[in-house]
């Protein structure tokens, strides 16, 4: 009797210690979890501007206030999206990771599109992907070849030409697309009409997607080394996955949720912003925006640069610009389509010209094989020129959509787009577009 009351005493006492142990061991995950998402990063500094937009859009604060918090809260919640994908990838192997990057990488940009395009305001989801572009390629690329050649000045930087040749033919298939209907809209033969602006850009986005998906398998099978024989190469450390799969995905959800939520207040509150501001909607959306959006990529590719890991930062800044011109872009075409929602590719004389010059100057660059300080401040600068041009264009939003609609639909005009000047325009951006294929 007394030998059973002391077995039943040791298995009370065994289990009131698992009991212990267990709450020991959650409390434990959910600290390294904490620590891991929220508190292992500077950038999560800015944190406290999530909770403070979600209260200044409950107790009704100025619209921008609300737009001033969003914008801060979005950069942290971007970059540890990056950081979640990342960690789920290392469970998932390479093609899946590489899909769920290719998903992930933009979601900010996607997120915010896809709300402006709900509210119909498609100037501003012009802006803010044409700006996504821009920055990738000219803020972020050239802040990482300058950080990265100071960082090596006794050193020759290379990196494999073959990555930047695949983004590049890429980014010019992009470029044909957008300026074609532009381009359209200004030939001297024929009537142009938005509906046929439509079916073109509908059928371009169509080919884009189609591209972007044979570019995808191009990466993750059949040339798979080409894109990570590099990485490999040069891979020092031992990287493994420092939070669970299921830990990783549930915090993943719940920061797109989040962003999706900050989205809505930016794309709601952008005009009060720039009207209390003074600073024009297309300087917000195509500088501003894209700066927190691409803030992850911004961190890792000068991180890269600055360890001479130039094939992961080219692969960083020109993988997210393709992203967004070959798939984001045209997926909001295909999206308005189906909502009935007249999205096309027609961006201004301004707004192509812009990326036009920098995908030529970014190709240029690139060319040789090799990186310097020098490159880096030229992308610099030339975004610093771009940046400009944008600040000093005043036009507010609703004033922008009624020249979109003059601009593309002759019945309300009645003007005759077979002016000389117009015909000058057409022959310059075609033979800018035949500069960039030779």
């Amino acid at each position: 009797m007394e030998s059973r009351n002391m077995e039943e005493g040791n298995l009370i006492d065994q289990t009131s210690s698992w009991r212990k142990n267990s709450k020991r061991l959650w409390f434990q995950n959910v600290s390294n979890n904490l620590s891991h998402v929220l508190f292992s990063n500077k950038i999560s500094l800015l944190f406290p501007a999530v909770p403070l937009a979600i209260l200044a859009d409950y107790y009704h604060f100025s619209r921008p206030w609300i737009f001033a918090f969003s914008l801060i809260g979005l950069a942290p919640l971007a970059e540890r999206v990056s950081f979640l994908t990342e960690q789920i990838a290392y469970f998932t192997g390479p093609t899946v990771g590489g899909l769920l990057n290719a998903t992930c990488g933009n979601a900010t940009e996607l997120i915010i599109a896809m709300f402006a395009l709900y509210r119909n305001k498609i100037h501003l989801l012009k802006y803010s992907l044409l700006g996504s572009i821009l920055s990738n390629m000219l803020l972020v690329l050239g802040s990482s070849l300058l950080c990265g050649g100071l960082a090596n000045l006794k050193r020759e930087q290379r990196y494999d030409r073959k990555q930047a040749d695949v983004n590049s033919m890429l980014l010019l298939l992009g470029l044909l697309c957008h300026m074609l209907p532009l381009l359209f809209k200004y030939a001297p033969i024929g009537s142009f009409t938005f509906s046929s602006s439509l079916v073109l850009s509908r059928s371009s986005a169509i080919v884009m997607i189609l591209a972007y998906l044979s570019y995808i398998f191009f990466q993750l099978k059949t040339h798979r080394k080409l894109f990570e024989e590099k990485e490999n190469d040069e891979d020092e450390e031992d990287e493994h996955a420092v939070i669970g799969f299921w830990s990783a995905f549930t915090w993943l959800v719940v920061m797109t949720a989040i962003i999706a939520l900050l989205s809505e207040y930016v794309v709601g509150t952008i005009e009060a912003a720039s009207d209390s501001w003074g600073i024009s909607i297309s300087f917000i959306s195509i500088i501003l925006l894209p700066i927190v959006g691409n803030a992850a990529e911004h961190a890792g590719s000068v991180i890269f640069a600055y360890k001479n890991k130039l094939d992961i930062c080219l692969g960083v800044c020109l993988g997210s610009a393709t992203q967004i011109s070959m798939f984001v872009v045209p997926l909001c075409v295909i999206v308005g389509w189906i909502v009935h929602v007249k999205m096309d590719l027609t961006f201004s004389i301004l707004e192509t010209g812009c990326l036009a010059l920098t995908i030529i100057i970014v190709t240029f660059t690139l060319q040789d094989g090799t990186s310097h300080y020098l490159k880096g401040l030229i992308l610099l600068l030339c975004y610093i020129v771009i940046s400009a041009c944008f600040f000093v264009q005043k036009s507010p939003l609703n004033h922008m959509f009624v020249v979109y609609r003059v601009i593309t639909c002759n019945k309300i005009t009645g003007d005759d787009w077979s002016d000389p000047a117009h015909r000058r325009l057409t022959v310059l951006f075609a033979s800018v577009l035949s500069l960039s294929f030779v």
